[in-house]
């Protein structure tokens, strides 16, 4: 059954801030993560008349899978869009003060942030070292396995290895609370 005016917006107020919580601890940027919540809305709208479910429940995984899919895009286009503004010397409306940093309180990214240092400090030191070297450092692959003295695939491997170790620790956590 499509989704009339009213139905979008009980929607808009069940879940547009958990959406930006899903968008900003995904992101770790409030500004993003306003902007996609923004974008799952617009496309919630323009495609009310695909939704097939029925009640509140089947409207909000609808939702989500639709934010899913803008988070995906997202991540594809990011680095295109933010290369092509900066070539044209454009910046995208931004957030207040107030508005950014309670967009950070509202996804608990302080918190995440501290709990993400503490497992990587965990982590084993060639583990840590990877991760550190391709993810904070930027550095391809080739770079990172020279700097470890490792193979290619091993660098891989070690960082695969240690953000699969992080996400677990972190999603088992989520679960647990």
């Amino acid at each position: 059954m499509p989704l009339d005016a009213d139905a979008i917006a009980s929607l808009y107020a069940q879940h547009a801030r958990g959406l930006v919580a899903y968008f900003a601890r995904r992101t770790f940027d409030p500004q993003v993560a306003s902007e996609l919540m923004a974008e799952t809305f617009a496309a919630a709208v323009a495609d009310r008349r695909a939704f097939r479910g029925t009640g509140d429940e089947a409207a909000g995984a609808w939702l989500y899978g639709i934010a899913r899919h803008q988070l995906s895009n997202w991540y594809r286009r990011a680095a295109v869009e933010r290369k092509m503004l900066s070539r044209l010397g454009l910046e995208p409306p931004l957030l207040s003060d107030v508005e950014y940093e309670r967009i950070e309180e509202l996804a608990g990214l302080a918190e995440l942030r501290g709990r993400v240092a503490e497992l990587v400090a965990e982590l084993a030191p060639e583990s840590r070292d990877a991760l550190r070297l391709r993810i904070l450092d930027e550095r391809p692959y080739p770079e990172v396995a020279a700097e470890l003295g490792i193979a290619e695939p091993a660098a891989r491997a070690r960082v695969s290895r240690a953000l699969r170790g992080l996400a677990s620790a972190l999603e088992a956590e989520r679960n647990a609370a």
